[in-house]
């Protein structure tokens, strides 16, 4: 049984006793975090602003305008697919909203800025960025395990060809180190009630992730047979985030070229092709009509490629023809919902029977 002066240091201390069953569970291995009660931390290490976070973070002053401007910036983004990164960034965006809704002052809410608007600046300007999770002041490791897993999920060659399962992917990080900011703070059984999201974010990257690999080894091991009058691919299989030349490329949408060439050239009653690039009705109308070219051009050349002599008459059509239509509130469930429409289309003319 609790004595009264035990239920009294309890209260004054940083941990509650509560949370220490918490804490063990979170697996935490920061020494500043294993000490609780009177004598905890208080210096730098547990959180004390420092001159280097004074400069990068005093800008920040007010986090509601610089979110909703980043917001912003992020819908400006083409959006012909839902990447990781596009995912990543909209994920920071989200748990910075989240913190300052809740009232957190103690820094998380600039670093989700900082965040987002790295990722966000790469995509804008089309610079190479990193899938790495930076190691940041208000963060520290919780569940090692599960970083594991998603460092494994990472490393499978099929999650680049696969962006159904990037977005859960990038959020489950995001969550991840938002649960670690809780536990910073020394909020841990706060931390652990993330960690259910982010189990299930996990369990459906890889799910995605090896639905994807199925589909990519039927198609590369099915034989030529007589293809359809119209080949419809999904752009989000063929083509890398905002790209559409042959430099960008994925290996699951060339393998999809492979076998189309393959029956293509077995089509003994094949007169000519009709190529068609599409968008979704996100971004830019100018960019995406050009976009919508630049894949129908990339797709002729690639089949040109492979041996398909036939006549190909090229167009691209950005927005026009939906076959899905989206209501959705959410930015990532509309994106999501769209995916129907970023296609490029193959029809076949052949002779008359």
């Amino acid at each position: 049984m609790k004595t009264p002066l035990t239920v009294f240091l309890c209260a004054l201390t940083l941990t509650a006793c509560a949370d220490n069953a918490a804490r063990a569970r979170l697996g935490i291995e920061d020494s500043t975090l294993l000490k609780s009660g009177i004598g905890a931390s208080q210096d730098e290490a547990a959180g004390a602003a420092n001159p280097q976070w004074v400069q990068t973070y005093a800008s920040v002053s007010r986090g509601g305008p610089a979110l909703a401007s980043l917001q912003a910036r992020l819908d400006r983004v083409p959006s012909e697919e839902n990447g990781y990164f596009r995912a990543k960034a909209q994920c920071w965006i989200d748990a910075g909203q989240q913190a300052r809704q809740a009232g957190d002052h103690w820094g998380f809410v600039e670093e989700a800025i900082g965040q987002a608007a790295t990722v966000t600046m790469g995509l804008e300007n089309g610079t190479p960025l990193s899938a790495a999770n930076p190691a940041l002041r208000t963060v520290s490791t919780v569940r090692p395990d599960l970083w594991k897993i998603v460092n494994t999920i990472k490393s499978d060659p099929a999650i680049a060809a696969c962006h159904e399962a990037q977005q859960p992917l990038a959020c489950a990080e995001v969550e991840l180190m938002q649960a670690g900011h809780d536990a910073w703070m020394r909020s841990f059984s706060n931390a652990e009630k993330r960690l259910p999201d982010v189990q299930d974010n996990l369990r459906k990257s890889a799910e995605r992730a090896l639905q994807c690999k199925h589909a990519i080894q039927a198609s590369a091991s099915a034989p030529a047979g007589k293809l359809p009058k119209t080949v419809t691919l999904r752009a989000d299989s063929l083509f890398r985030f905002n790209g559409g030349n042959g430099a960008a490329m994925l290996p699951a949408g060339t393998r999809e070229l492979d076998a189309v060439a393959r029956g293509l050239k077995a089509d003994a009653a094949l007169r000519g092709l009709k190529i068609t690039g599409y968008t979704d009705r996100l971004g830019d109308n100018a960019h995406n009509q050009s976009l919508s070219l630049q894949r129908a051009q990339s797709v002729a050349r690639y089949l040109r490629a492979r041996g398909v002599t036939s006549p190909i008459a090229i167009r691209g059509l950005a927005s026009a023809n939906p076959v899905a239509e989206c209501r959705q509130i959410r930015r990532d469930d509309l994106v999501r919902c769209l995916a129907p429409n970023r296609r490029v289309a193959i029809e076949l003319v052949v002779a008359a029977s």
